[in-house]
Formats: structure tokens, sequence, C-alpha cells
């Protein structure tokens, strides 16, 4: 930017622009501020807190990185033959609308471990009175 040429001249007569004062940094409070900070910052003591903004991001951009790490390693982490039934078992069910398989097999495993738990004489007395009931059952028919 070229600089005016009056101001290479000796003319008195004209008036020499200034520079503008600035109110905010003439006022006792922005001084000493500006006086503190300067100080804390030789001392090194300046704040080194981030705007919110920042740090949201960066949490955030954190959390993308760890989830994509977990990801990576479930996908080269070797499931086994157990895990690999299991998953089709609760996906066949599912989609099939029926209870799991699992439940089903784990429902008949109780009952066959009352049956093996229960008294030799209470199965004989349930023996007796389904026979019983059989008979009579065919006296009525007849």
């Amino acid at each position: 930017m070229a600089e005016p040429d009056y101001l290479e001249g000796d003319c008195d007569e004209l008036i020499k622009p200034k520079k503008l004062i600035n109110p905010v940094k003439t006022s006792r409070n922005h001084q000493d501020l500006h006086r503190e900070l300067l100080m804390n910052q030789k001392r090194g003591l300046a704040p080194q807190n981030k705007p919110e903004l920042q740090k949201v991001l960066e949490k955030r951009k954190r959390e993308q990185v760890l989830k994509a790490q977990k990801e990576e390693q479930e996908a080269h982490k070797k499931r086994s033959d157990l895990e690999i039934e299991l998953m089709k078992r609760t996906n066949y069910s599912i989609f099939n609308l029926k209870l799991p398989l699992l439940q089903l097999e784990l429902e008949q495993q109780k009952i066959d471990e009352e049956q093996e738990n229960t008294p030799e004489f209470v199965k004989m007395k349930s023996n007796l009175r389904r026979t019983k009931q059989e008979t009579e059952g065919e006296e009525r028919t007849t």
C-alpha cells in the first residue's frame, strides 16, 4: 500500500492522522488481566483450558476409535463350534417364533433330574395310579 505524499513534505498546515485509542485496552481491568496473563505465561502457568466444542469433538473421536478397535477385535476373534451352534439355535428360534431350543433342553433336563431324585415308592405309586385310571377307563367304555 502506498504511503500518502503529504507525509513526505514539511507541511505544518496539514493535520497529521493519529492512531485511535482503544477504550478496552486503556481500561484498568484489561491492563491488570493482561499483566496477570503475561506473568502466568512466564511462570509456565498458562491456562490449558480447551473450548467445550473441541473437548466434545476429541471425546467423540476417541470413542469412535475405541469402538472401531473393539469391532476389529471381535472380527478377529475365532468363534468356537459351541458358540456357532448356539447362534444357529437362537437365530432359528427367533425367526420361527418358537421357544428357544436351549430352554426346551433345560426344561427336559430339569424333569429328568426330578425323576431321578424322587424316591422309588413315589414312582411306583404314580405307576399304580396310571394303571388304575386306565383300567377304570376301559370298564366305562364296555
